[in-house]
């Protein structure tokens, strides 16, 4: 479980195939322990295990059905991308839940600028359309951030100058694949009705 508050992010150095699954290693300030080997770190949104470290490297394994459903698939090196460690108990929660559990990527359609903020839209797989709700939250590539339109083939954010600083969402251009988790309130609503 993560806040989807981002204050790390880091490149990658390297993707290494291993027939339908891949590794990836990243270079990063973030700083870990001995013990956190083997614990959940959000990569872009993605929630990966934490393989191995070293001073300013980390690597991760991903899987097929994670590659599937992430902008993994479509990853470079020299790319950047957000990560934040798992919510400890007793941590304040400044965004919403997010889980990890990536449920789509989407397409960046349009990126304008009002003052020092990013609207940013976005279009999504029909068959996610019916979660998302205008001022609900909905994590991209990780960070928590507020549905400001919903449309009706996709949905608006604002991003604010700190969360672009402090993110890669600062690197989005149109025609970008973002990773797309819904709130995980929605779909336990959309699931019961």
């Amino acid at each position: 479980m993560f806040t989807g508050i981002i204050k790390n992010t880091g490149k990658l150095t390297k993707i290494l195939k291993k027939g339908k699954n891949v590794l990836i290693e990243v270079s990063s300030n973030i700083n870990f322990k001995k013990n956190e080997i083997g614990s959940s770190i959000s990569c872009s949104g993605a929630c990966l295990t934490l393989e191995k470290y070293t001073n300013k490297s980390c690597r991760f394994y991903i899987s097929k059905e994670t590659i599937n459903r992430t902008i993994f698939k479509y990853s470079k090196k020299g790319e950047i991308i957000n990560l934040e460690k798992s919510l400890k108990f007793g941590d304040r929660v400044s965004g919403h839940f997010v889980q990890g559990h990536v449920d789509s990527t989407s397409k960046v359609s349009k990126i304008f600028f009002v003052g020092k903020s990013w609207y940013i839209n976005f279009t999504l797989n029909k068959k996610y359309m019916s979660s998302l709700i205008e001022k609900g939250s909905i994590a991209i590539n990780g960070v928590s951030l507020t549905i400001s339109k919903v449309f009706k083939k996709g949905f608006q954010v604002v991003v604010i100058p700190h969360t672009l600083k402090q993110t890669n969402l600062l690197y989005l251009k149109e025609n970008n694949f973002v990773n797309v988790e819904l709130d995980i309130l929605s779909k336990y609503i959309k699931k019961n009705l």
